[in-house]
């Protein structure tokens, strides 16, 4: 099992730039394929990003490619999101996730959650 815990959110202008952080519990953080998702007000829960265990690929769907970039420290157990270029509609909470290695990287089946952080970006 893994616990989880964002940071890094806030308030910030349109086409400025935010990094989320997810602190995470256990040894085996490697193994685990890790997310990112948000949920604007009054939304479903969206997925944004994946990366494999060992960083080496990456998963983001269109409204972000190019924008936000994915990674992790798997030394300090770690999942960051620098978020670049923020739009208004970036705005919501954002939330890490883990599961297991299983099937194709945009899978959204995740096992565990963080608490969310929220990010406002302002026109």
């Amino acid at each position: 099992q893994v616990q989880l815990v964002e940071s890094g959110g806030g308030l910030v202008q349109a086409g400025g730039s935010l990094r989320l952080s997810c602190a995470a519990s256990g040894r085996t953080f490697s193994t685990y394929v890790m997310g990112w998702f948000r949920q604007a007000p009054g939304k479903e829960r969206a997925f944004v990003a994946a990366i494999t265990g060992s960083g080496g690929s990456t998963y983001y769907v269109d409204s972000v490619k190019g924008r936000f970039t994915i990674s992790r420290d798997n030394a300090k157990n770690t999942l960051s999101l620098q978020m670049n270029s923020l739009k208004p509609e970036d705005t919501a909470v954002y939330y890490c996730a883990a599961r297991r290695p299983w099937g194709v990287l945009a899978s959204t089946a995740y096992d565990y959650w963080g608490q969310g952080t929220q990010v406002t970006v302002d026109s």
